[in-house]
Parts: C-alpha cells; structure tokens; sequence
C-alpha cells in the first residue's frame, strides 16, 4: 500500500511526484517493448474463459495427455502463485504433475546432487546456477522446442511481451537458450515511512546518505537497516547490487575482480553500514532474516529483491504495509545506480523422459494468460502485458511495481549474467560472500578481506 501522503508527494522513488499510469505503462516499454494492444486480457468470472483464451493457440494442448512430471523447485512467490494452478494445467492437457518445492537452500542443494546422479526427475526445475547446468550437460537445450510448431505457437506465446530484460537472460554465448525465465526481480530499497517521518528525512538517493539515514533513525527497538551478510554464495545479491553500483563487477575475462578499488569501496560501505546501524546478529542474515526484521518494524530500512513487496504490503502478514515506501536503488554521486537483477529460471532436466511434455509446461506456465492469473497473485513475471495490469499492481503495490520496474531498466544484464552464468559461480560467490562476512563483523577491513576472497575465488577458476 501506499505510504503516508507526505512521503508519496515529496518523496517519490523515481522522481518527484506520485506515479501515473502514463509513466507506468512508458516505463515497461523502456524495459521491454511498447505496451501491446492487448494489453488487459479478460477478466476470468468463469473457468471457460480461461479454457477459451489457450484455445486460441494452435496447440494440440492434448498430444501428451496421460504423462506425468515432477516439477521441483524452492518454496518462492512463483511456486505459491503456480500452484493453485496446476489443476487447470492437467485439465487442459491431461499431463499430471508431481510437486517437490523445498526451502530454498536445501532444494539447490538436494537438486545439484540429483543431475550429478544422472537421476531423470526432476522433469523441470527452478534453477540459478546456470553455467555450471549447461557445463556439466544437466540441462536440456530449448531452441529446438521452441521452433517445434506442434510444440509453439508464437503468434499466441508472442514473445515480445517479454520484458527486455527476460528476453536477453537466457541467451548462451552460442545463441542457444537452456532456460525459460519465471520471474523478474532486482534489489529494491524499503523504507519504514513512519520512522522517517519521524525524523523528517526524505527518501537516501546515495549511498551516503543511506548511512546517515540509517543512522538517523535507528532506535534500541529498530535498526537502521537490514542486509544479508552471511558467509554464503545465496547472500550475495544486496552485496553485489553495492559493487556494481560502484563502478565494478564480480569476474571478468574469467577471472574474479571484486579486489578492484571500487569493489572495496563498495563492500567498505556496505559493512559501514551494518557495523553501525544494522541489526543485531546481521552478520547471520539471511534474505528471511531481512524480510522478518522489516515486516516485524525491527528495522526501519531493508535492501533486498523487489519480490519482497507482496508480503510486505500485504496487512496479513506485515505490520508496515500501510507505511512501506519502495525505492530505486541508491548510487554513487557522479554515477547511475547499478542494482544487481536477475530471473529466476526454469530448466528441463536432459534426461527427463517427458521432455515434449515438461516444455509444453513452461510454456503454458510463461503464457500470456497463465502470467495474467499469476501476477494478480502479486507475481513479478516477465511479461509486459501483466506488469501493466491493474490486477498486479493492486497485488504487488502501484509504488513498489514502478520501484522494481526503475530497479530492472537500472540494471546491467551483462554484469549479472557474468556471474550467474559462470561455472563456478557457487565458489565464486561463496569467496565472495566470506570476505563480505569478515568486513561486516569487524574481522578484517575490506581492502584485506576482498584481495583474499578474489584469490580464493580465482585459485578454485584455475583448479
């Protein structure tokens, strides 16, 4: 919901001014394409309207009726927005599917140990660690499905709908595409209206500022700010967003550059910020851990995905959602911000024996109408078409939707995907993350604790 009238006019995360639709609907073209004519899908009053509008697709939705898939993946708004779902799926389709969502960590875990096995299920999957899925051959190449005309209808699935950013996300190096992107997100500053208002204090455009902000309001009862900070590859996303905004990146020419001045400088503030102002036990905090902390007002500020908003303003579970104020990532003085974004994925396991049915899936599931029906949930999909709709940004919040979607035209796809796309990202991250750790709890200043993470990081590159 929206903050209090004070902050909504004077403190926009865009620019000044309360977002319009205009400027809402001109801002999904910048990330993607120009909104398309039918934007606004029908309303579903009836299941037969659904049934008609995949009808539309020349698909024999049929042909692998009786099959049954696992789909597997981490407990995440997209899996508790497809869920409720899937019946519909089986009703249009006659495949069956089996679930298998975990908590994130043991799901990544539990899986990288399954292909490795050579096990056949999952059939399809959330998936991150994308370089090292394509390098060890656990992942099933697309563009073949996607040429398939009994498989693809491309004038129904009409991919430029997508957002620009999904669209350049799955691309290997060859062209190739060994994914389908389900979800759009990019690190988002939250902000406690009420404790700045409190203060007085506008919305922090710079770093700097973030920190004399934070430590402006914070009290014995509420922190400043909340990050993750453990010594884990999973943390990295907020750290990363204050590297590239600095001016540096994660790897490159394969090798791991986060000791660069810049990405010092970047992790210096990151732990000024937490040393000073941040919560107590931070350097343990997870992106659960930062969610709590803000839903529970034990925090006044909170930097972590945008996809955090839909609990956020959702008065059930958060106790700030009629005074959250979503903003743009902040920058350095001189420099545009570079918040870190990125799409979670679905991938087909190469040895599933349903492999015709797991795509027809994803493309059931990133369809323009099943995308419709999830983003009313509050979904940030990849779709321009549900990112436009009023039913999600009803769902999600009008604010946060135009923060995230500020956050996502930011951000630098290439830099994301240097890293992401890596095959060793997970040790990569994890060096990473251990020098972030030993910064934040006072173990080592940055400038020692980022040289030692990058030669750990490029000695496991070197093998």
């Amino acid at each position: 919901m929206a903050p209090d009238e004070k902050l909504r006019s004077e403190n926009s995360p865009v620019r000044p001014g309360s977002a319009s639709r205009r400027r809402f609907v001109k801002g999904l073209g910048a990330a993607g394409v120009a909104l398309p004519a039918l934007a606004m899908l029908p309303r579903w009053g009836f299941a037969e309207d659904v049934a008609a509008i995949y009808a539309n697709a020349a698909i024999d939705w049929k042909q692998f009726a009786g099959q049954t898939i696992t789909l597997a993946g981490a407990i995440h708004p997209w899996s508790n927005a497809i869920i409720p779902l899937l019946w519909d799926f089986t009703k249009l389709t006659g495949i069956s599917v089996v679930t298998d969502f975990r908590l994130e960590t043991t799901f990544l875990g539990a899986l990288a140990i399954q292909l490795n096995r050579g096990g056949n299920t999952p059939d399809v999957f959330m998936y991150t660690t994308y370089g090292q899925g394509i390098s060890a051959g656990w992942l099933e190449p697309l563009n073949a499905y996607y040429s398939d005309k009994s498989l693809t209808d491309p004038r129904w699935y009409d991919e430029s709908d997508l957002l620009k950013t999904a669209r350049a996300f799955p691309l290997w190096r060859d062209g190739e595409r060994y994914a389908i992107p389900i979800t759009s997100e990019a690190v988002t500053l939250f902000i406690n209206g009420d404790a700045l208002a409190a203060r007085n204090l506008p919305v922090p455009q710079t770093f700097d500022e973030l920190l004399a902000t934070a430590n402006a309001i914070k009290t014995n009862e509420m922190s400043g700010i909340a990050m993750r900070a453990q010594a884990s590859g999973n943390s990295s996303v907020p750290a990363m967003s204050f590297v590239f905004s600095y001016g540096g990146a994660m790897v490159s020419d394969n090798k791991a550059v986060f000791a660069s001045p810049e990405a010092i400088a970047a992790i210096e503030m990151y732990g000024q910020l937490l040393s000073q102002a941040g919560s107590r036990g931070v350097s343990g905090y997870e992106w659960y851990h930062v969610l709590d902390d803000f839903l529970q007002r034990k925090t006044a500020m909170a930097i972590d995905s945008s996809n955090f908003a839909t609990d956020i303003s959702n008065p059930a579970k958060s106790l700030v959602a009629r005074q959250a104020v979503f903003a743009a990532f902040p920058h350095v003085p001189g420099r545009a911000s570079v918040p870190f974004m990125s799409h979670w994925q679905a991938c087909i396991n190469s040895r599933s024996r349903n492999k015709r049915a797991a795509f027809l899936f994803l493309l059931w599931a990133t369809s323009k109408p099943t995308s419709m029906r999830t983003a009313a949930a509050g979904l940030a999909t990849t779709r321009v078409s549900a990112w436009s709709s009023e039913s999600f940004k009803k769902a999600f919040g009008a604010q946060a939707a135009e923060a995230a979607l500020t956050n996502l035209q930011n951000a630098d796809v290439d830099r994301a995907k240097a890293i992401l796309f890596h095959p060793l990202s997970r040790p990569i991250l994890d060096a990473f993350m251990i020098g972030v750790n030993e910064v934040v709890s006072g173990a080592r200043p940055a400038r020692i604790a980022m040289t030692n993470a990058a030669e750990k990081a490029n000695a496991a590159i070197r093998g």
